[in-house]
């Protein structure tokens, strides 16, 4: 799980809003031969609007990433033995577009332009090699999600783990990561936008916090565009909500483990107290 914000103290009582930001832009004219040799400075100020945090509020993004690579079989040569795509998606195949800006795909110095800058989703790209190598993945978000970049590094793999058995050019080799991306006291502006967001996992709100009604997307194809139940690859792609449903039930048992063992230690404390309280 990532924990993409950072923790600041400030009073309970009080809503948490950052503080504007001014941004000094400076601007050095130069000199004319015909001026008097002086220098004028414009400086001009931006004002960035305040978001407002809500507190003791998380928000969970599940995502997938991973690639799926085919063997080119006959029409493999010594350099091009595969075709291959890397992608970031949601677990359920949803629309991350309302959460991720652009995705950076930082791949082996070998290829041409390798770094690739994807603005929209689906987050993917494609290409075609025959070597594994670490892609580094950079997810930035939309302004009134989170200021910082999230990195994932994926290890791009083409060959089976089996590699003694046989190849094929119908069935590719896919690995995919499952990971949750929490958005710790995200902004008003965020969750009126993702309320009712199936990408997202949206939290029961603090008594006295409402939200102005989500906006509908009226037009299917935008509804449709960034997600990834059509894609031509969604028939290999991983289910992870019983492995999701694992880890959380795991979890659960670890908390309830400690609960436990704490416990007998002040069982066991008591007993102890007991024992030399005893009349003789």
């Amino acid at each position: 799980m990532v924990d993409t914000s950072l923790s600041k103290k400030k009073d309970p009582d009080q809503p948490e809003i950052s503080l504007p930001t001014l941004k000094s832009q400076r601007t050095k004219m130069g000199k004319s031969e015909d001026s008097e040799k002086k220098e004028y400075l414009i400086v001009v100020f931006f004002m960035i609007p305040v978001q407002k945090k809500i507190k003791d509020v998380e928000i969970s993004v599940p995502i997938v990433y991973g690639n799926a690579a085919f063997w080119l079989g006959k029409k493999a040569s010594e350099y091009q033995s595969h075709k291959w795509t890397v992608y970031v998606r949601g677990a359920t195949n949803e629309d991350l577009s309302v959460v991720v800006k652009r995705a950076v795909f930082q791949l082996h110095s070998s290829f041409n332009n390798p770094t690739r800058v994807v603005e929209s989703a689906p987050f993917e790209l494609s290409e075609s090699g025959w070597g594994e190598f670490e892609i580094a993945i950079t997810l930035f978000f939309h302004n009134d999600v989170c200021e910082k970049p999230l990195n994932l590094y994926h290890h791009l793999k083409l060959y089976p783990e089996d590699e003694s058995g046989p190849m094929s050019t119908k069935k590719p080799v896919v690995v995919e990561s499952y990971d949750e991306v929490v958005f710790t006291e995200p902004s008003e502006s965020f969750l009126a936008r993702v309320q009712n967001h199936p990408a997202v996992t949206f939290p029961r709100l603090p008594a006295g916090v409402t939200l102005p009604p989500p906006v509908s997307i009226e037009d299917e194809s935008k509804k449709k565009r960034g997600d990834t139940k059509d894609h031509p690859l969604s028939q290999w792609f991983l289910n992870f909500s019983e492995a999701d449903e694992l880890l959380q039930l795991a979890a659960a048992r670890q908390q309830v483990q400690a609960h436990i063992a704490k416990l007998r230690r002040q069982i066991s404390l008591t007993d102890g107290q007991n024992q030399q309280f005893k009349p003789l």
